[in-house]
């Protein structure tokens, strides 16, 4: 317990730490990275600890984002009321989809959530006139402001999306440790036994759902505020992935694999497509006189192939390896 505690309070106040000596490049990418990785936590919650692959979390990440960026848009709240009805949409959306899709089990509980999430998808665009679809909207910088601060200002949006996933980070770990916690993990390994012991499973599942939810539904409202940006791209189906990916990657079942994953992965697309790819096209035309155009903006492959690697030699990802082999009591 102790030592879990430490741990958790090194890396953010290495998080801390780095701000201020962060390029401009890098400290940009840290805050997104922050705020993807907050949803990444919640998905953890239910993928990592619950055993519930979910295919449909991009509509909870949509319904914060929506929910807080249409409010700011159309109704002209301030971004603080607009943040929490947008969280507040994200938990209506989870019990929703909590209480139909937990009445089916494996791949069931899969289709069920990405029937939803596309439903929503397809909702999104539906309403294209308010939610301007693909091309999305922007967030006057003018209006992103909350107790004085200015979201728009690197330091302030930095330390706000640190702020978000360290209040999710540090909740996660408390849940892990938690009664629930430990019920939760139990249904992963054998519902019909967490059963018998006395426990109702579907409530359990309902409550990690709603949790998993909310953290995606607050991601999703602090991208719009931090970044100014709503679009229905992060409604689709790949963002429903990515989480299930930056878990994979970074452990599932262990609190800060989400970041790890997160941080991995999103440097790994950005070297990928902006040296790898386009480097390997040139070379390919330079050595071979073969014009290769669509290579360069290929990088998924190359981000593919080291997922299959992972899944080949470490399918507990990163942190799940150095938990079996060096840090048994990593939470």
């Amino acid at each position: 317990m102790i030592k879990s505690i430490l741990l958790h309070g090194a890396v953010i106040a290495l998080l801390i730490v780095l701000e201020p000596v962060l390029s401009e490049y890098h400290h940009g990418n840290l805050a997104r990275i922050l705020v993807l990785a907050t949803y990444a936590v919640g998905y953890n919650i239910l993928f990592g600890y619950t055993g519930l692959l979910s295919l449909g979390h991009a509509m909870f990440f949509a319904a914060g984002m929506y929910g807080c960026a249409l409010m700011v848009r159309l109704a002209e709240w301030s971004v603080g009321p607009a943040f929490l009805f947008g969280v507040v949409c994200a938990l209506v959306a989870g019990l929703v989809v909590g209480m139909l899709a937990l009445r089916t089990i494996g791949v069931g509980f899969m289709i069920v959530t990405l029937m939803f999430a596309e439903a929503a998808h397809l909702t999104i665009a539906y309403y294209n006139e308010y939610t301007r679809g693909d091309e999305g909207f922007t967030i006057p910088q003018a209006v992103r402001t909350v107790a004085g601060l200015d979201l728009s200002d690197t330091t302030t949006r930095y330390f706000a999306a640190l702020v978000l996933f360290s209040v999710c980070l540090i909740g996660s770990a408390a849940l892990v440790q938690s009664r629930a916690g430990r019920v939760l993990v139990a249904i992963r390994e054998n519902e019909d036994r967490v059963r018998m012991l006395g426990f109702n499973p579907f409530r359990y599942k309902l409550l990690a759902l709603v949790l998993s939810a909310v953290m995606a539904g607050a991601a999703g409202a602090a991208y719009a505020v931090l970044f100014g940006y709503a679009g229905s791209t992060f409604a689709s189906v790949q963002y429903s992935i990515f989480p299930l990916l930056w878990v994979l990657l970074g452990g599932p079942g262990t609190t800060l694999g989400p970041l790890l994953g997160t941080v991995l992965m999103f440097y790994l697309v950005d070297y990928a497509s902006g040296t790898v790819m386009p480097g390997l096209a040139a070379f390919v035309e330079g050595s071979f006189g073969i014009e290769a155009p669509g290579l360069a903006s290929a990088y998924l492959l190359l981000v593919g192939i080291a997922l299959v690697l992972l899944v080949l030699f470490a399918p507990r990802g990163v942190l799940g390896v150095v938990r079996a082999r060096v840090m048994p009591w990593l939470p």
